[in-house]
């Protein structure tokens, strides 16, 4: 298998992992007061947004040639750190 198809199904396994944490957060959302109801359906939105993104940068990068391979690459990265760091601050607010 080649790097590219790894990195991607690499992604793609963190992306249904992602898709998961989102259902969770839905689940522990509708047993919320109204209030903290509003506010993570806002944080989930948002995380959902970040996942479509990263979705269609992945689908960029599977359709790249080999030589735009690596610039796209990085932008895949970036999309996922973006991500990372989203779910992190989701995962802390809702502890507090």
């Amino acid at each position: 298998m080649s790097d590219k198809a790894l990195y991607q199904q690499k992604k793609e396994a963190q992306l249904a992992v992602w898709k998961a944490e989102i259902d969770t957060l839905k689940a522990k959302s509708s047993m919320a007061s109204a209030d903290v109801q509003i506010e993570m359906n806002k944080h989930i939105t948002m995380l959902e947004k970040k996942i479509d993104e990263g979705k269609l940068k992945l689908s960029n990068l599977i359709e790249a040639t080999d030589d735009m391979y690596e610039s796209i690459k990085n932008g895949v990265e970036s999309s996922w750190d973006s991500l990372k760091t989203a779910f992190s601050d989701m995962a802390s607010k809702i502890k507090n």
